[in-house]
């Protein structure tokens, strides 16, 4: 699994899913009970998670909705 984007906007993150899935590639947003636990406070951002395998599909994807993906 490779990091895509993080953010503490859950609408961001609901429309990138929703954009991934559209294009066939699966995403998984990680630290979403860890972001609850602390209140929801949005101290603690949420990661946007795809496999290696469709990376770079992704990273081409947000990009071209506007969006750049996370680079550590």
């Amino acid at each position: 699994m490779r990091e895509l984007m993080r953010t503490n906007d859950t609408v961001k993150l609901s429309w990138l899913v929703s954009l991934l899935a559209d294009s066939g590639i699966d995403a998984l947003v990680f630290d979403t009970h860890t972001s609850i636990l602390e209140g929801s406070l949005g101290v603690l951002p949420r990661r946007l998670m795809v496999t290696d395998d469709s990376y770079e599909s992704a990273c081409r994807l947000l990009r071209d909705a506007g969006e750049e993906p996370y680079e550590p």
